[in-house]
């Protein structure tokens, strides 16, 4: 592995483990030269290293499967090598009216991932994008996410599409469908903002949390979801100048993305 790279975090298994790495360009310049033998100036002029300040931290994903599978995003592949079986899953709620919905509404991206499974490991692609590194421990942990956020996952995860029942989810673009994940294991979730920068909101059965849609990167199944208006009737919509909105109800945690607009 070239010493460029900086593992930052892990998750994982003894069989399938996510490693996260960081690395930056460097650039170079010559600094004195070092004195000859005879003490006279002179001599080799001694590179040395620092960053570039206009070099972007790129990120990449590092999969390692010890007999273990996980499933990755399609097209998120840069390189893998090993002994490693590659297939296609559909994931649980991805047919029929799904797979054509997708189309249309340009959503779906978790209708089908990507499963390595066997020794090895998989690299990802580079990227100027965040990720959180996590696990969950059972059914009552399982989370619905922004779509675009599902990166990867152990295989003992159940990756899922989630479809939002109300007739405003059905009308917005962006609300239809969503990834969902179920089950046991550690998974990579993709962030808009650095991990510092998200907002962590915890909802108590009392309250409810109000969410311009776009700011929502992930939140607990358990809590009652609705996707609508800001106001009611569409003169009073367009007045609010806001667009759809995610009303959180019940019990469970919220993870929002305030600096997401600031650039």
């Amino acid at each position: 592995m070239s010493d460029y790279r900086v593992k930052t975090d892990e998750q994982g298994s003894a069989s399938t483990r996510f490693e996260l790495y960081e690395f930056r360009r460097k650039s170079y310049a010559l600094g004195h030269h070092s004195p000859l033998a005879d003490g006279s100036p002179g001599g080799i002029a001694t590179p040395f290293a620092f960053p570039s300040p206009n070099a972007v931290t790129a990120r990449q994903v590092r999969i390692v499967l010890e007999g273990g599978a996980a499933l990755l995003e399609p097209g998120a592949l840069q390189y893998a090598h090993g002994r490693l079986q590659v297939d296609i899953q559909k994931n649980t709620g991805a047919g029929g009216f799904l797979k054509r919905a997708m189309t249309s509404a340009g959503t779906g991206e978790s209708a089908f991932a990507t499963r390595y499974s066997g020794q090895g490991e998989v690299w990802t692609e580079a990227t100027a994008q965040h990720f959180i590194l996590a696990s969950m421990d059972g059914p009552e942990d399982a989370l619905i996410l922004d779509d675009g956020a599902f990166y990867a996952c152990d295989a003992n995860i159940e990756l899922s599409t989630h479809i939002h029942r109300s007739v405003q989810g059905v009308l917005s673009g962006n609300g239809l469908m969503q990834p969902k994940l179920t089950g046991r294991g550690a998974f990579v979730v993709e962030a808009p903002v650095p991990v510092e920068e998200i907002e962590v909101v915890e909802l108590n059965g009392q309250d409810e949390l109000i969410v311009d849609g776009d700011l929502m990167l992930m939140y607990s199944a358990g809590l009652q979801v609705e996707l609508r208006p800001l106001v009611s009737g569409l003169r009073n919509a367009m007045r609010s100048g806001e667009g759809l909105v995610f009303v959180f109800r019940g019990r469970g945690t919220v993870w929002l993305t305030p600096t997401l607009r600031l650039g």
